[in-house]
């Protein structure tokens, strides 16, 4: 009896540590920064984009934030201020909750220079969680006498995103700025939600968009910040908390529930 009391522990202990390892640090962790820039690079203008957010190949989009077990659809708004222009991705949770998911801001610094960067929103992310594409660079440095004498150093180098056929989009004379169409319960007709994968399923998936796009402490589209922050959308049903994420769900009655998402420890 106490071998089977004991290996009933043992399942136990080995099912809820394998939850444990598959619970991601953060909420965002489930939607790829780096792959949504990969997309935008590929699309051609900004509803192109948002089809593409949307599509489960692509491998970028694993949130359910409210919880009901399909993946959210995910909107693209645009904000535009002069040479700066914000991205702004979304997802309706209700009928009226409505939570930013990521931003990505684009400012003009030549004739035919421009950068960007991506930063997810605090209530999903660790503050400051921003990604960008970058070139690698070979560069030369002379250490001493001789044809030998050479060291090869590569370096990572802020990358002129003018040429990308979305941010042409944008600059364009007759550019008008984008407001997606879609809300609560009214979807493209293309488009079928698909239950989550785990994390760690998602995360594999995601590697290749970490190639060329990665992240960075260093804020360089500090305009489209300023930009952006006043009109920022942030839901109550999703709540951010030291200890996780903490899910508020209402019921019909107006009951409230809470449901609070464990982190997995640092290591």
């Amino acid at each position: 009896m106490k071998k089977i009391s004991f290996l009933f522990f043992l399942l136990a202990w080995s099912f809820s540590f394998s939850q444990d390892v598959d619970t991601t640090q953060n909420t965002g962790d489930n939607f790829s920064l780096e792959g949504a820039l990969a997309l935008l690079k590929q699309a051609s203008n900004l509803e192109e984009f948002e089809k593409l957010l949307n599509e489960e190949q692509n491998n970028v989009n694993n949130l359910d934030l409210n919880g009901d077990g399909e993946i959210d659809y995910i909107v693209v708004n645009a904000i535009q201020e002069k040479d700066t222009h914000v991205l702004v991705l979304s997802t309706y949770l209700n009928e009226t909750e409505k939570q930013d998911i990521a931003t990505i801001g684009i400012e003009k610094t030549g004739n035919e220079e421009a950068i960007l960067q991506i930063e997810g929103d605090e209530d999903l992310y660790a503050e400051n969680t921003i990604a960008e594409p970058i070139a690698i660079e070979e560069k030369a440095t002379k250490m001493g006498q001789g044809p030998n004498s050479f060291e090869i150093e590569t370096i990572a180098v802020v990358v002129n995103v003018w040429f990308w056929p979305s941010v042409r989009y944008l600059y364009a004379p007759g550019y008008v700025v984008w407001k997606s169409p879609y809300r609560w319960r009214v979807y493209p007709k293309w488009w079928k939600p698909w239950k989550p994968y785990r994390h760690t399923v998602f995360y594999t998936k995601t590697t290749p968009h970490r190639v060329y796009y990665t992240r960075t402490p260093t804020r360089r589209v500090v305009v489209a910040r300023k930009v952006y922050t006043p009109r920022r959308s942030r839901s109550t049903v999703v709540v951010h908390t030291r200890r996780g994420t903490t899910v508020v769900h209402k019921n019909k009655r107006g009951k409230t529930t809470v449901v609070r998402t464990k982190k997995r420890a640092r290591r």
